[in-house]
């Protein structure tokens, strides 16, 4: 399947996975889910947008009935910025302390409330912790706090992983916080909170789910890498068996639910199906790793000009995430077919079941990807967004940048091979 060759090949690998909790009124329980942790103060974080809608407030009021204080922080940042966090974490220490945390919204709640537990129980600035080469990379020290991840958005699957997403407004770049102890605790899946999702949204946060199932299902198998020390394991093994079930039942769900979820946002089975495809996209992924659509993303999203998507908030410039992963992903997949080809045709076939094979393989799964992105009113390539040749330099020093990304990809990435797949991203049809 790839064409790495350790000298001494790995035989374990690891699997995590929050608590979770799925189906409608869910989120009603979150009062007697935290009172049995003995939290008697709680800090709910969500986005003003969320927070319109009442749900974050409801959620806190019901924990009162459970002896819990309960405060409302709405001041999540729609795609997080080392700024927005910043300042989310200061607002949190000037009014803690805080027993548990819960997340209300999309992934960018749930990020900032990952950024929120780990910063006010470990000490230190919050670029020590992200990345490197971007940041220090420096693992907690201290246990963080029960955290429960009400996800509103299906996409992120936030709610099932280690990873704290952000924008570093000073470098252009996009990165991360990747720890085993930011994986929330519990996972609450309420489909009814994602009635009111946009199309829009609908559409870009469900290219997130197919590209973490895709990606994670096609990542170098856990056998190709060195053998680790207990002490040296991450989140991300690579492919193996666990994460793979999880990928293909999500794309199986994806497949019978995803452009009814974007046509008709109040059918409650479609809804329900992508919720579902979500968390199971989440736990394979957040165990096997991603690799180049999600990699191209982060500059692709942190050096957005003046594209303002449908549905999101107009006030400035940006590319949503799960948007910014699908513009490259055709691409990007038809460069790593002859890796693990068999693998790419049953992806295809699982996402979209009646599509017929063309006669060069290499391009089944590439042509069901720019099928769907048509259907679902995603744009068709880099181009679309604002991009040109002249931009391609800048994007692949930032994809370069990802290489705890990158590193799972199932065969060897240069700077030629990403600045390949950037152009012939400018425009997919």
């Amino acid at each position: 399947m790839s064409s790495y060759q350790p000298a001494d090949p790995e035989s374990v690998f690891t699997y995590g996975a929050p608590q979770l909790k799925f189906g409608p009124g869910a989120a009603d329980e979150i009062g007697y889910d935290l009172s049995v942790t003995g939290a008697r103060r709680v800090l709910v974080v969500t986005d003003p947008g969320v927070g319109a809608t009442g749900h974050p407030q409801r959620v806190a009021d019901q924990m009162t009935g459970f002896g819990i204080e309960a405060h409302v922080f709405d001041g999540a940042h729609v795609e997080p910025t080392d700024e927005s966090l910043q300042h989310a974490v200061d607002w949190a220490r000037d009014n803690g302390p805080w027993d548990a945390i819960v997340a209300v919204g999309g992934g960018s709640s749930i990020d900032t409330a990952k950024a929120i537990n780990l910063m006010t129980t470990n000490p230190g600035d919050l670029m020590d912790y992200i990345n490197k080469p971007v940041g220090g990379g420096k693992a907690p020290v201290n246990p963080l706090n029960p955290l429960v991840a009400v996800p509103t958005t299906t996409g992120t699957g936030s709610e099932s992983t280690t990873i704290c997403v952000l924008d570093v407004l000073s470098l252009k770049v996009k990165t991360g916080i990747s720890h085993a102890r930011l994986r929330p605790t519990l996972a609450v899946i309420d489909p009814s909170l994602t009635l009111t999702q946009p199309a829009g949204v609908t559409a870009a946060a469900g290219m997130d789910i197919l590209c973490h199932a895709l990606e994670s299902y096609t990542a170098r198998p856990y056998t190709t890498y060195e053998r680790k020390k207990a002490e040296e394991r991450v989140p991300y093994c690579g492919a193996n068996p666990i994460a793979d079930m999880w990928s293909e039942k999500a794309m199986s769900l994806l497949a019978e639910s995803f452009r009814q979820a974007v046509r008709d946002g109040s059918d409650e089975d479609a809804r329900g199906k992508m919720a579902m495809a979500a968390t199971f996209a989440g736990m394979g992924f957040g165990n096997a790793g991603v690799h180049i659509p999600h990699a191209n993303a982060y500059p692709i999203a942190g050096r957005v000009k003046d594209f303002h998507p449908k549905d999101y908030p107009a006030d400035e410039p940006m590319i949503p995430h799960g948007m910014s992963v699908a513009l490259t992903a055709p691409e990007a997949f038809r460069f790593t077919f002859d890796a693990s080809p068999e693998r790419h045709r049953n992806a295809a076939r699982l996402l979209d079941p009646r599509a017929d094979e063309p006669s060069d393989a290499a391009e089944y799964l590439p042509g069901v990807l720019t099928a769907l992105m048509r259907d679902i009113d995603i744009p068709g390539g880099i181009g679309a967004v604002g991009y040109d040749e002249g931009d391609i330099p800048d994007l692949v020093d930032g994809t370069m940048k990802q290489q705890r990304l990158l590193a799972t990809a199932p065969k060897d990435v240069t700077e030629d091979d990403i600045a390949g797949i950037f152009r012939r991203s400018i425009s997919l049809w």
